[in-house]
């Protein structure tokens, strides 16, 4: 149901374009932090709107002919019970694109993501599940809980946020999802003439950390964090602007389901892939002792470095292969996967696999970028034969995407947590487990 912003001067579905306002009742949650309505036929996908609400929406990109348009929820005509007023002053329509949920109860967040993943799994995996996402220790009430955050720097030298899907920047003097470390290096208040970002890092050991960008990036330092996990609990030395997750709990959190989910028993062999600067496998190699073996595969030099000095010198039953996933295991890839977190153009893979990968293995971690690992990679993880494997997944669309061609080739999914590791946001990662089906 919906009408025009201006009954009697009605603007048809086809007609509309950017600028013009439509009062609509909002549907379910998509996939991005949208909300789905429709006007006339035409798919609208809203912005800073809750399921079941009467909004006024402003077309902000598409036009006549697009299958769907974009907008704004610029008045709540009809709100929602767990609407709140957003806590941030620059969360709203045309303002900093990098909170979705600001104006949404945390609780009603969480439950907002489970449907996304539940929804993303039937209709791409035709998988039933019930999905609940849990809080991760270490923020307070979705706020104060970034420890790493880039922020964008404009013409004049000041830093900020870019508004949603535009290159314009806002200036800001706060961001409440940042930690109190973050802004209070006064990052927001300096001026950085020259450069296109500035990157601040709160470590868990050590002060917080600003990276001029371009100017310091190539010479970043060496930052320690510090893993505090049941099944882990060690210091790792990162590169301010190398991977490493962002909020306080998160890889701690991440590696106990991890382990718990895959039972690694000494002695076994495991394959980590996209392994970064070592977490999940240094606690594969704990788990597996020196009768095990660990393989694990990034594509970052300065990762492989830093997990070399990180893990192998630690556990020698550990050996890092520096490459491209896709390329390691000697297939074509999907799509832009570079092996690690960083997107990059599509490449030939090479005719053989590398010599260094095993040719079976007990248990396999994927841990892809946002695109996921893809059907080539899932084809060759399952040619080793595993009997678990563990997928950390931070796109919901990939991860059922994945769990599709796991279930093609004879794997179950038999156990699914999911964990609000960006409150605020739409992102939600989830830890997956599967194991082979019995012959």
């Amino acid at each position: 149901m919906s009408e025009t912003a201006a009954p009697g001067d009605s603007v048809s579905a086809d007609g509309l374009t950017v600028g013009d306002e439509v009062v609509v009742d909002s549907g379910p949650i998509a996939h991005g932090g949208f909300v789905v309505a429709r006007h006339e036929g035409r798919v609208l996908f809203i912005r800073h709107t809750l399921p079941g609400e009467r909004v006024r929406a402003r077309i902000t990109e598409g036009g006549p002919g697009d299958r769907f348009l974009r907008a704004d929820a610029v008045e709540i005509l009809d709100a929602a019970p767990a609407r709140l007023e957003p806590p941030c002053p620059y969360a709203g329509p045309g303002l900093c694109g990098g909170c979705d949920f600001q104006h949404v109860d945390v609780a009603e967040q969480r439950r907002l993501k489970a449907s996304v993943v539940t929804e993303q799994l039937q209709r791409l995996a035709y998988v039933e599940r019930d999905v609940v996402v849990e809080a991760v220790p270490g923020d307070v009430e979705g706020l104060r809980w970034r420890t790493r955050t880039e922020f964008a720097v404009d013409a004049e030298g000041r830093a900020g946020m870019r508004r949603h899907r535009s290159h314009d920047l806002l200036a800001i003097d706060d961001c409440l999802i940042a930690s109190e470390r973050v802004v209070g290096t006064g990052v927001l208040q300096g001026h950085w003439a020259g450069e296109k970002a500035v990157d601040v890092v709160a470590p868990s050991t050590g002060p917080a950390v600003v990276v001029r960008i371009p100017s310091d990036e190539a010479d970043a330092p060496v930052v320690t964090e510090t893993i505090a996990a049941q099944s882990l609990s060690r210091d790792f030395d990162v590169s301010a602007r190398g991977f490493w997750q962002v909020h306080p709990g998160a890889a701690a959190t991440f590696v106990d389901a991890v382990i718990d989910g895959l039972r690694p028993q000494q002695g076994e062999r495991c394959l980590d892939l996209y392994a970064g600067v070592g977490v999940f496998t240094s606690a594969l190699a704990q788990a597996v002792g020196e009768r095990g073996q660990v393989i694990a595969v990034e594509s970052d030099a300065t990762a492989v470095a830093q997990a070399r000095l990180n893990v192998e010198t630690v556990t020698p039953w550990v050996q890092y292969v520096q490459g491209r996933v896709d390329h390691v295991f000697g297939v074509e890839s999907t799509g832009r996967v570079a092996g690690s977190r960083k997107g990059g153009r599509r490449r030939s893979a090479p005719r053989r696999p590398n010599s260094a990968l095993p040719p079976t293995a007990d248990v396999v971690v994927l841990d892809p970028p946002r695109t996921g690992a893809g059907k080539a990679v899932i084809a060759a993880v399952v040619a080793l034969a595993p009997r678990a494997l563990a997928y950390v997944a931070c796109d919901p669309a990939a991860l059922a995407r994945d769990t599709a061609y796991l279930m093609e080739r004879g794997y179950a999914l038999t156990s699914l947590r999911a964990f609000d590791a960006f409150p605020m946001t739409h992102h939600v990662e989830c830890v997956a487990i599967f194991e082979r089906n019995e012959p």
